[in-house]
Parts: structure tokens; C-alpha cells; sequence
């Protein structure tokens, strides 16, 4: 599908039947549709974009997204009419989010664009669907069907597109990215998860040619993006390309080159492994704490993503395939099995032949069926020995812990006393 581009936008023609799908005939989805456009028969409403492709390739639909020419008010009113929750949740650029049965569904009004900037734009509402097409990203995004299944095909090329695999951004690429720099993003997150063949030349030479607009963008947008484009199935080919086309560098500075995750991703597949976009960005990224952590903060990762970002990219202590079930259970106990099994897939990714140590994988399962114990020893305990309260308490307690974990985590209590009294008796107050 090099040098391809998209076709001029035509009328909104059906372009064929999509088969009903569970989702379309739920309940909480036609009383939202009956709601919006009764007896219309699609001129009022229709599904728009996720939902209409992944139904059409035959992928799951998590979002239903709905496409109106009626305008954020009297979606609002429709809704209240037919007893459903309407929530504002972005009526300046048209959008208003339908509650039925406990779920959402994000209906926008049909728009167009009256001004951009690369990161926002200024739209006004339109009853015209081919105009609101001609401001969507991808032709394959640029499809709508009614409560029929009838489908809907503006740009003339998106079902098409759908069914081969190819992302072709709706009119001129450049334009489109001018638009809003994230769709250089975008475009290799829909290569990753949807694209088939070689990409389209004219899209990737202008996601090249205008990559630094990324750095003008939020960091919670560019965040989203990267971690969603890295939980694709097998994303190696579409990130091989940003970094050809410079965009990784601009995106993720702090990269480090794509053996690691190149070999990640293959022991996921090869395992059976579920696919991990945070392990996956931890492997394009160097053995650093500071790194991670760095990482974290630009990107505004959440604490729970910044710390298992640092734990899996701190190299201390060292892990090899041959560790014995005691060495297991000590880096276990002092960083966690999170931390520890992020640590032990990113060695075996950067192994010489991971495909052929087995061992790596057999640490798994004995650190995360390892019960981590606690240390049965208190500060009370300690001052019954003899101890004064203050500092010299933790000192003491940590003393003990440590031949506590040298000892293999022994469980006799009185050996753990025994050991107490002896580092008691040993200490100056």
C-alpha cells in the first residue's frame, strides 16, 4: 500500500450490512439509539469509529461511541426524556456521555473544524456527515452504521481499509497531523493493533517530516498513546518504525535501543505471557532507577506505574537464571515479586539466547507462589531485651532481620530470640 492516499470524500452511501452485533442489540444501547433518533432510521444517530471498525474485523468492542446531528442540548433533553443519565462531559467540542443500564455511551455531536493548532481544535457543529468525516484521522475511523447494521462509508475507502489492514490518515497526511500533532502517535499505535503490509509512504514520510510537533503536546496525551500502542499483540514492527522515522527518539528520549524489547515481546508470545505495555516500555529503557524514575514524572505515570518503572529497572540485586530457590526468596523478600519477576523477564530478554534457558521461566512461578513472611519480631520484643526506646530499636531490629534472611526466613521463634539477645547483648547503649 505504498504511495496511497485517500480517496476525496463521498456522499454518506451505505456501503454494505454489518452483522447485528450483541452490543447493538443490548438494551441499554437501543434505548440510548430509540432515545436519539426513534423512528429515523440512522439520519439521526448512528455508531461511529472503535466500535463500527472492530465490529466489522471481527475484534472485541469495549467503547460505543455514537455520532448526532443533534446538538449537545437537545441530546441532553432527548436523553432526560426517555429517563436516561446525561452527563456534560465535553460540550464544548459536542459531547455528551449517555448512562443506561450502569453504561456509557460518548455521543458528539457531527462537527467540523473551524480552527486547529496541532494540540486543539476550534469546531462547529454540522448536520453533514461527510464534513464530519473529513476532520477524523484515519479513513478505517471514518465509519459509521445504523441501529440496522447498515454501514456508512463517507471517505468511500475506510471499509476497505478496515479489511486489509491499512491506515491511510482521511484527505492529506500532513494536513491531518497539522491538525493535531498526536495522530503521529496514533499512526503507529493503528499500525500496531490493526495494520497489515508495508505502511503508507506519504503517511510515514509525514509523521517523519513533522515529528517534532510531539514535543508540543501534553504529556498524559503522548503517555496514553505510547502505552497503548505497546499493548498491541506484537507491536515490534510498528515501533521499529517510529524509531526509523525518528519519532521514538522525540517521544521517548531516553530509549536505549529495541533488542531488549524486541526479544520481550517474543517471549510473551512464545509463553503465552499476557501482554505488558509497562514491561514493555521498561525494556526500551536502560537498568536506571533515576532513568525510570525520570521517565515517570515527564510521561505523569500514575505512582502505582512509577514505582514498578523504577523496581523493574533497578539492577540491584543482580538476577541470573541460576539462582537457587534461596536466592529467589531473599531478592523476593527485599524487593518484592512484582519488582523481582519484572526484573527476571527483562534479564531473559537481554540474554544471549533466551529461547534456550528454560531457567528463566522457572523463577517465576517459585517467586510468585512464595509467601513473603514478616519478620516475627517486635519492637516491644527488643525493648524487653533490654533495648532503650529510640534509634538504637530499628538498629537492632534490622540487625536481627538480616541474619533472619541469611538464615533462609527460619520460622522457630525461640532462634529468633536467641538471636536477639545475643545482638542486644552486643550493642553499646
Amino acid at each position: 500500500m505504498t504511495g496511497s492516499t485517500a480517496q476525496p470524500l463521498a456522499s454518506s452511501t451505505v456501503a454494505q450490512t454489518l452483522p447485528l452485533q450483541p452490543w447493538m442489540t443490548h438494551p441499554a444501547t437501543r434505548a440510548v439509539m430509540g432515545a436519539l433518533s426513534g423512528d429515523s432510521d440512522g439520519e439521526v444517530a448512528r455508531f461511529v469509529g472503535g466500535c463500527v471498525r472492530n465490529a466489522l474485523i471481527g475484534r472485541p468492542v469495549a467503547d460505543i461511541d455514537i455520532a448526532t446531528v443533534l446538538t449537545p442540548d437537545e441530546v441532553t433533553r432527548a436523553l432526560e426524556r426517555a429517563g436516561l443519565r446525561a452527563v456534560p462531559t465535553g460540550v464544548a467540542h459536542g459531547t455528551i456521555t449517555a448512562v443506561a443500564d450502569g453504561r456509557p455511551f460518548e455521543i458528539t455531536t457531527l462537527r467540523r473544524d473551524v480552527e486547529t493548532d496541532g494540540r486543539r481544535a476550534v469546531v462547529a457543529f454540522t448536520d453533514d456527515w461527510a464534513k464530519d468525516a473529513a476532520r477524523r484521522d484515519f479513513r478505517l475511523n471514518a465509519l459509521y452504521a445504523d441501529v440496522a447494521g447498515r454501514l456508512y462509508d463517507p471517505t468511500g475507502g475506510g471499509v476497505a481499509d478496515a479489511l486489509a489492514g491499512r491506515i491511510l490518515f482521511v484527505g492529506d497526511a500532513a494536513t491531518r497531523i497539522a491538525e493535531d500533532a498526536l495522530r503521529i502517535l496514533r499512526f503507529f499505535r493503528f499500525l500496531a493493533w490493526y495494520g497489515r503490509g508495508a505502511p503508507d509512504a506519504p503517511a510515514l514520510s509525514a509523521c517523519r517530516e513533522s515529528r517534532e510537533l510531539l514535543r508540543g503536546l501534553s504529556a498524559e496525551r503522548v503517555a496514553k498513546e505510547l502505552l497503548t500502542l505497546l499493548a498491541a499483540e506484537d507491536p515490534r514492527a510498528a515501533v521499529a518504525l517510529m524509531a526509523g522515522a525518528g519519532v521514538l527518539a522525540v517521544a521517548l528520549p531516553e530509549a536505549v535501543g529495541l533488542g531488549r524489547f524486541d526479544q520481550l515481546v517474543g517471549i510473551e508470545t512464545e509463553m503465552l505471557f499476557s501482554e505488558d505495555a509497562l514491561l514493555r516500555l521498561a525494556a526500551l529503557l536502560p537498568d536506571d532507577p533515576g532513568v525510570a524514575a525520570s521517565v515517570a514524572q515527564r510521561l505523569r505515570l500514575s505512582s502505582a506505574q512509577r514505582d514498578r518503572l523504577v523496581g523493574a529497572l533497578t539492577p540491584d540485586p543482580a538476577i541470573v537464571s541460576w539462582m537457587s530457590p534461596r536466592q529467589v526468596r531473599q531478592a523476593v523478600y527485599r524487593r518484592g515479586a512484582q519488582a523481582f519477576c519484572d526484573r527476571v523477564t527483562l534479564a531473559w530478554a537481554a540474554s544471549p539466547r533466551p529461547a534456550t534457558t528454560p531457567q528463566w521461566r522457572a523463577l517465576l512461578p517459585m517467586a510468585r507462589s512464595w509467601p513473603r513472611p514478616t519478620l516475627p519480631l517486635t519492637g516491644e520484643e527488643v525493648m524487653a531485651a533490654g533495648v532503650p526506646n529510640g534509634p538504637l530499636v530499628g538498629d537492632v531490629l534490622r540487625e536481627v532481620e538480616t541474619w533472619w534472611i541469611d538464615n533462609d526466613f527460619v520460622t522457630d521463634k525461640l532462634s529468633v530470640i536467641e538471636r536477639l539477645k545475643a545482638v542486644a547483648q552486643g550493642m553499646a547503649y
